[in-house]
């Protein structure tokens, strides 16, 4: 099933889950530690407001580094992802949320991977269509369709896993980011 199918069958906790785990991957564009956005996973964990967490995780996460060039766009596009979480986790907002994080992630992915990517767009590659995509790129639309996967099999029991996959997707885009910082990448 294409990511695109994934987000339309999604409930609003999937939705929730999928656009937090495209932020929590790309925190380390905006100069976040790794524990930044747990309040918001704590509260689809227990169901409870995550407004709260939402405005303190904007606060914490400054303007970053003003990167210029490809880490510059990158930056522009997760801090976009973060000011557009919705307040509250109403279904229409979410999904319209979720949705966006999802090409913002993939297109930061793209933009930061060293290797070449022929694939002709993002929406291509959410659609089904892998040809020509990057290690980096092609690694990310699996950690955002095992997410959705995730949620959908196990509902609240399947966050943790998912947070374990937002994890493992932070630290290589914090190795990427910082390579590419050295001059290496």
């Amino acid at each position: 099933m294409s990511l695109v199918e994934l987000i339309a069958q999604a409930d609003e906790r999937g939705l929730a889950a999928s656009g937090l785990a495209c932020l929590d991957r790309c925190v380390p564009l905006l100069g976040g530690d790794d524990l930044v956005l747990r309040p918001l996973w704590a509260s689809l964990a227990d169901g409870s407001d995550w407004g709260p967490g939402l405005e303190k995780a904007r606060g914490s996460l400054g303007a970053g580094t003003e990167r210029d060039g490809r880490a510059g766009e990158a930056e522009a596009l997760a801090r976009r992802m973060l000011d557009a979480a919705p307040e509250s986790r109403e279904a229409a907002d979410i999904r319209r949320w979720a949705d966006a994080c999802s090409v913002a992630s993939l297109q930061i992915h793209r933009l930061l991977d060293p290797a070449e990517d022929a694939a002709p767009s993002v929406d291509s590659l959410r659609e089904g269509g892998t040809e020509g995509m990057s290690p980096l790129v092609a690694a990310e639309l699996r950690r955002q369709v095992t997410v959705l996967e995730l949620l959908a099999e196990h509902g609240a029991a399947g966050l943790r896993r998912a947070l374990d996959v937002s994890t493992e997707g932070r630290r290589v885009l914090r190795a990427v980011v910082s390579r590419r910082a050295r001059g290496l990448g």
